[in-house]
This record gives C-alpha cells, sequence and structure tokens, in this order.
C-alpha cells in the first residue's frame, strides 16, 4: 500500500517501477481508475515508459480487474487506486469502507494465491493517514508513505510497515521534468544551496531518517513585534516543539523574547521531527535576537529538557561522521555523549543549554 498527498508523485513512481521491470522482460500491468489511457501514454512519454511488455488498462471494476489478472499473468500489478475500485457485490459507493476493504480483501487473496505483487496506490486525508478503513493497512504487508512538499523537489519514500525487512530503512528521490530520480548523495540533500558565509539566524542539525543521516538547515528569524501580539509561525518543524524551547531560552538562558515575532523554518521543504534538532533550533533563535552569526562549519545534534539540560541523542557517531564527511569541521554534542564521539577532532560538548550557547555564540 503506497499514501501520499496528491501531486506528490505516487502514480509517477510506481510507473516507473514497472517500467524498470518491464525493460527486464518481466510482463507489468498497470490497472488505473483514476486517468485515461491517453493520460497514461503522455506521463509514460515524460518518464520514458515504452516498454511493450508494460500494459494499461483502464477500469474500476473489481470482478474484471481480477479476470485480466488472470487472463495475462503480469509478474507485477499497480492499482491507481484502491479508492476508485467497485465490486458490483455491493450497492455502496467507490471509495466506501465497504467497498475499500472488500476490493483489497479480494486482491489480497489473488496476490497470496498466485504470487503476484500487487502495488495499490492509496489516497490519504487531511491528516496525512490513509483513506479509508484503518484495517486496510493491517491487511496489506507493506504500507510505504512517499512524503515531500509539492512546493519543492525532493521526496522521501518512508516505510511504517513492512513485513519483508526494517522499516528503518528510506528511499529519497528527486522530482524532475522525466519523473523521480534517484539522489546519490542524500545527507545532503537539503544543504545543496546553502551559503557558507556566517549568517545569523542558521544553524544545521544532523538527523537521522531511518538509518541514514541526514543534515538539514534550520533557519529562525526573530523580529520585534510590530502589531503589540508576538507572531509564532514555524515550517517544517513542531510549533509545540519550537514553543518549548523557547520556553527554556527565557527561562533557563535569561534571553526575552516576549516582545518579539518568532519564524523558523526547516529549508527546503524538510520535516524535522526529532529531538535532536532541539539544540539547532535553540541556536537558530539565539543567533538571530543576538545578530551573532553561528558558525557555517558547524553542525549540532542534542535534545534540550525542561531544566536547561542536553540530552545525547541515538548514533551519534553516524551523525558525526557523516557531517565530516561532507566538509563540516566541528560538531556539538551533549557531554553526556558515548566517550569514543567526544574524543574526536572537531567535536564540543556542553551539558547544558546555557553552555553551548557559551561555546557557539560567546553569550
Amino acid at each position: 500500500l503506497v499514501g501520499g498527498d496528491p501531486g506528490i508523485g505516487k502514480s509517477t513512481l510506481l510507473l516507473q517501477v514497472l517500467e524498470s521491470l518491464a525493460r527486464k522482460g518481466l510482463k507489468v500491468l498497470y490497472i488505473t481508475g483514476e486517468e485515461s489511457a491517453r493520460q497514461i501514454k503522455l506521463r509514460g512519454k515524460r518518464v520514458g515508459a515504452s516498454s511493450r511488455d508494460l500494459l494499461v488498462m483502464v477500469e474500476i471494476a473489481l470482478e474484471n480487474i481480477l479476470k485480466q489478472i488472470k487472463a495475462t499473468s503480469p509478474e507485477t500489478v499497480v492499482i491507481d487506486s484502491i479508492q476508485t475500485i467497485y465490486s458490483s457485490a455491493l450497492s455502496s459507493a467507490p471509495g466506501s469502507v465497504g467497498q475499500v476493504r472488500e476490493a483489497a480483501e479480494r486482491l489480497i487473496v489473488e496476490a497470496k494465491k498466485s504470487g503476484i505483487p500487487i502495488f495499490l496506490i492509496g489516497h490519504v486525508t487531511k491528516d496525512g493517514s490513509i483513506a479509508g478503513p484503518k484495517v486496510l493497512e493491517h491487511m496489506v504487508d507493506t504500507v510505504l508513505y512517499l512524503e515531500g512538499d509539492r512546493h519543492h523537489c525532493f521526496r522521501i519514500l518512508r516505510g511504517v510497515k513492512n513485513r519483508f525487512g526494517s522499516t528503518n530503512e528510506i528511499g529519497i528521490f528527486e522530482m524532475r521534468n522525466h519523473g523521480l530520480t534517484e539522489v546519490t548523495n542524500p545527507a545532503a540533500v537539503f544543504l545543496t544551496r546553502r551559503s557558507r558565509q556566517d549568517v545569523p539566524g542558521s544553524a544545521i542539525t544532523a538527523g537521522l531518517e531511518g538509518t541514514r543521516p541526514m543534515l538539514v538547515e534550520i533557519q529562525a528569524l526573530v523580529s520585534p513585534a510590530a502589531y503589540g501580539v508576538p507572531r509564532r509561525m514555524t515550517a517544517g518543524v513542531e510549533h509545540n516543539r519550537v514553543a518549548l524551547i523557547v520556553a527554556v531560552l527565557e527561562k533557563r538562558v535569561g534571553l526575552n523574547f516576549a516582545q518579539h515575532d518568532i519564524y523558523v523554518n526547516a529549508v527546503g521543504g524538510a520535516k524535522v521531527d526529532e529531538p535532536a534538532a532541539d539544540l539547532a533550533i535553540a541556536l537558530a533563535l539565539a543567533s538571530s535576537l543576538k545578530d551573532v552569526a553561528v558558525d557555517a562549519r558547524l553542525v549540532c545534534a542534542g535534545e534540550i529538557g525542561l531544566t536547561g539540560e542536553l540530552r545525547p541523542v541515538t548514533g551519534a557517531e553516524k551523525r558525526v561522521n557523516e557531517a565530516f564527511k561532507l566538509g563540516f569541521t566541528q560538531f556539538m554534542l551533549s557531554g553526556q555523549s558515548p566517550a569514543a564521539v567526544l574524543n574526536k577532532t572537531g567535536v564540543s560538548a556542553a551539558d547544558t543549554l546555557a553552555g553551548a550557547l557559551e561555546l557557539a555564540l560567546m553569550l
């Protein structure tokens, strides 16, 4: 089951997967209930899908789909999308809970019986979960989400359930004119356009996406509130997390944000949701408030506690090694991190947020 926002690239990705298999001489079947054959042909032309073994069928009737799968015996099938398929055995409309469950159940039975892998493309709701009954995710073997901002070119394919392997792995792609392409250097994907000059309000964090280190630039802008009530806006980082960090900076470090607007952004459409980014957010906020730049060669990772302590993060050595490999020369961590990491050249440590700000900004 592959889910994702509209226009994120689910259909494009799976069409490219089928084309790749077809070029190896495997017969594959793409079944769509959302687009016409002409529309599929236009997309296929754009992504270079022209193999004769890539079969396309426009159909929403479940019984006809199952009949076609048995007749052609393809090596792989893609259904785009499960919410458009209906069974004549039920009177409800396509996309209803009953229809989605019935279609998925019968397709899964066919997949198990014939040994044919079937990809189901699924719509998502406003909160990002797969539309339809929750049991749908329990029925399938694997659930994948294609994430990203439609206004940026990078996409992350993330596994949230996998009966065949680990979910601690992701795929990173870039959307181009000819479709999705592999990103060869994923750790630096959100740093490509970053200036190496020292600029106030910017800090780099080393996150972990599954098992992959990812370096992301956090930018903050702190400016005097012009209209009385200060504004707090975030993009790519959790709003409540930023509010917590601002409160700790005020209470434990003595910085005053009361009469300031605060804007925090994860550059490049990245979504940062792990506590390891706390330190970078705090450094960016303090840097912008005091108009003192963080060294452009510094990367940091650390969770901030409510008492102002700096906590260690998992995978510290992997984060540090990736940062140094990409040309950064300094890395700041919690003083409670493993000794093997703290003893590396260029690694600095602090036990508290106040200590980290003193090291990075001389505050």
